[in-house]
């Protein structure tokens, strides 16, 4: 935990730090949607297991500087992390929903880097062969990445993201994301 928390402030000091960097960079605004794919580690009662992540996003920034703007996200993913044998004993992902804030520092005409975080809401279910019974976990998420233009409003990007959910569990993401501008 406290490695995230240290990566995230030195990301929000890089941001603060480096104005000379945006000096022809402008802010992002506008609504925004994305495809998201990625890596997905869970840890639940010292177990660690990973899958694919899958899934989509939206937001929309709002320019407060030359070079910064604030958002919202809003996510929905899935997942194929599994733990077990489906026919004795599995523990499996499900979809993880995410709502939270980020602010954005434009540090090219056609990269920026950000901060998030916000609060995220994780599915798991649990079967023994016969019976499956689900069940809802809450938490937080925090989160650094960036993204660059391509032609016209479309852009790529790339994130880390530590979720932090009830009842110990926790999840590492690396993701990749393409979206376009609106």
């Amino acid at each position: 935990m406290k490695k995230i928390l240290f990566a995230t402030a030195a990301s929000a000091a890089f941001l603060v730090a480096t104005p000379a960097l945006a000096q022809d960079a402008t802010a992002v605004s506008g609504p925004r949607v994305e495809a998201v794919v990625g890596y997905d580690r869970v840890k639940a009662l010292g177990e660690k297991d990973g899958g694919a992540l899958f899934g989509v996003g939206a937001g929309y920034d709002v320019a407060v500087g030359p070079a910064v703007s604030i958002g919202a996200d809003v996510e929905a993913t899935e997942s194929t992390q599994k733990e077990g044998d489906e026919d004795i004993a599995q523990v499996k992902a499900g979809r993880d929903l995410y709502a939270g804030g980020r602010v954005t520092y434009a540090v090219s005409p056609t990269a920026n880097l950000y901060v998030k975080g916000g609060y995220t809401n994780a599915r798991f279910k649990a079967t023994d062969g016969v019976d499956t019974v689900a069940e809802n976990f809450d938490g937080y998420r925090l989160g650094a990445g960036g993204q660059l233009a391509l032609n016209g409003k479309a852009y790529v990007g790339a994130e880390y993201r530590y979720s932090n959910y009830e009842q110990g569990l926790s999840r590492n993401q690396v993701a990749l994301t393409v979206g376009t501008r609106f």
